[in-house]
């Protein structure tokens, strides 16, 4: 019988080639921030890349849905030729690594499987040799080769190193035998004056040498270790963690400098204090972070760890920050020394979903995951529930107060905003819409509302009784997460699922400029007191500063 394959099974393979795509690896001119090549061969994931030792060639290694190796000519931007990257009867592989001295020589590991292949040019073919390491079972994490060939090295999940010779394709020996790297040996960098950088799942960076690969000099860094890069001799070597931490260290005193931070997380808030642009605020999963505004350095991180915290404000005295977390509790810390002031315990009772504060500091407004909106007397010492208004029937998304302190709207995902009477503690209006409403603004003159969220339109809303005026198509993909006004109210900023940042006129209602650069979800924006920036926050953890268009 034929082994042919049924038409079915045919249109199955072209259904998931469409469902996975082809991905690109994109050489770029690093000198000139161009972009020289797409190369297209992958199906899905792409898991590594390696370069040639000058620069002839690059090795990419598909993922699991692909699993195939490719070695390509930097000079022709083209592929040379493929091979499954690992054997029948083993797991994915999923690093590769150049030799040092052979641009012809690379090796690739994974689940099972270590390899060493030799680049054969006039017959355009790779051939693999599989390395024997005897009973051993590892899944290999990293790699990393001696400046000679003579070793290369691989850190297991097990937290363990072995050391294979290139040439015999045999293990020379493993380590260490006890006090295993925790969390596995996720990087591995080979020093030119011998020995080894070896970097753990559990944040340990430590220099050791073969045999017993025992800790000659070690330090603990904030989050897994996911990268090592050597500068010049290795004299001096950059860190990267899983936690968004690039320290640098020095080898002879083996002391880190934290040199670059960032979340590690999705932002969920952006605030800039009252009236200056030097600082803003913005929270993330476990932590609160201030930045200082041009420099993009971070001042102060307050962490309240296993806990998410959804939404930040400023008090307008700049004399503390009030958070909102999904304990239910809302938080108060000195905004200089992120010192705790006071907690609200149970101040909601499915996580605390969206806050706000009033210009003279007595009240602060939150929302809640089951719908209520609370207002709270703020005392010297004393924290104080004023009222639970219980109108909306599914969390709280954004709430904003007007100057006065007399009155306050809040959006919420069950598809209302409502305008609340902060003196009569009552609603005065409820605007309903087919959407969940994730953000909304006043303008200044405060006669008029925007809003916006899944319907991806934006709409304007009469105060006083909650007509719709206009609404204007804010984005042709996903849903709008994030909406702020000028203080003069001649132009708005919106971002959201389409990772574009777009400023507004908000007379004639359409898009004057668009900026391009996140790569997630956009969750929060701010235009800066004074209209000097534009903040943007994303899923992906990025905070982006962009340029405010117009002249103030």
């Amino acid at each position: 019988m034929d082994n042919k394959i049924s038409p079915e099974a045919q249109v199955a393979e072209l259904e998931l080639d469409a469902v996975i795509g082809f991905n690109d690896i994109i050489l770029w001119d690093y000198k000139n921030r161009e972009l020289l090549a797409r190369l297209s061969l992958h199906k899905g994931k792409i898991e590594a890349l390696a370069f040639s030792p000058n620069d002839l060639y690059l090795v990419s290694l598909g993922g699991p849905d692909d699993g195939s190796v490719v070695v390509w000519s930097i000079a022709k931007r083209d592929a040379i030729c493929g091979s499954p990257a690992a054997g029948l009867n083993v797991g994915n592989a999923t690093n590769v690594i150049f030799s040092r001295c052979r641009d012809e020589m690379f090796m690739t590991a994974g689940n099972g499987t270590i390899r060493v292949w030799e680049l054969d040019l006039p017959n355009r073919k790779i051939w693999p040799t599989e390395c024997q390491t005897g009973q051993l079972k590892r899944i290999v994490m990293s790699i990393g080769v001696d400046n000679d060939d003579s070793f290369f090295y691989l850190g297991t999940t097990t937290g363990d190193i072995l050391k294979m010779n290139p040439r015999t394709k045999l293990l020379t020996d493993v380590g260490p035998a006890k006090d295993k790297f925790s969390l596995g040996v996720s990087a591995i960098r080979c020093l030119k004056m011998g020995g080894l950088l070896v970097g753990s799942g559990a944040g340990l960076l430590v220099f050791c040498k073969s045999p017993g690969y025992k800790p000659i000099k070690k330090i603990q860094l904030q989050g897994g270790i996911t990268s090592i890069t050597l500068r010049g001799e290795g004299h001096q070597f950059l860190v990267g963690t899983e936690e968004s931490h690039i320290y640098r260290v020095s080898f002879t005193d083996f002391k880190e400098t934290l040199i670059a931070t960032c979340h590690f997380d999705a932002v969920e808030d952006i605030v800039f204090p009252f009236g200056t642009a030097e600082l803003f605020a913005t929270c993330a999963k476990k932590d609160i972070r201030v930045w200082h505004t041009s420099s993009n350095r971070e001042l102060l991180r307050i962490t309240v760890p296993n806990m998410t915290c959804h939404g930040i404000d400023f008090m307008r005295d700049g004399k503390s920050i009030i958070s909102a977390w999904n304990d239910g509790k809302i938080r108060a810390f000195a905004p200089e020394t992120g010192r705790l002031m006071y907690v609200i315990n149970n101040a909601h009772r499915i996580g605390v979903t969206a806050i706000a504060t009033t210009s003279d500091c007595k009240r602060v407004i939150s929302g809640g995951g089951e719908g209520e909106v609370r207002v709270w007397q703020i005392g010297c010492q004393t924290q104080k529930l004023e009222e639970a208004l219980k109108e909306h029937k599914s969390s709280v998304s954004c709430i904003r107060v007007k100057r006065n302190n007399e009155e306050c709207v809040t959006a919420s995902t069950d598809g209302t905003c409502i305008i609340w009477d902060l003196v009569r503690l009552r609603r005065n209006q409820m605007i309903l819409a087919n959407t969940l409403f994730q953000c909304v603004c006043y303008h200044p003159e405060e006669f008029q509302i925007i809003t916006s969220g899944t319907d991806r339109k934006i709409a304007y809303w009469e105060v006083f009784d909650g007509t719709v005026i206009r609404e204007l198509e804010g984005s042709l993909s996903g849903s709008i997460n994030g909406m702020d006004i000028t203080q003069e109210g001649v132009h708005f900023v919106t971002g959201g699922n389409d990772h574009l940042v777009k400023v507004w006129d908000y007379n004639e209602g359409e898009v004057t400029h668009v900026g391009v650069g996140h790569s997630g979800n956009i969750t929060r924006i701010r235009i800066s007191p004074g209209n000097q920036y534009i903040v943007s926050v994303s899923a992906d953890g990025a905070i982006l500063r962009w340029k405010y268009p117009y002249t103030s």
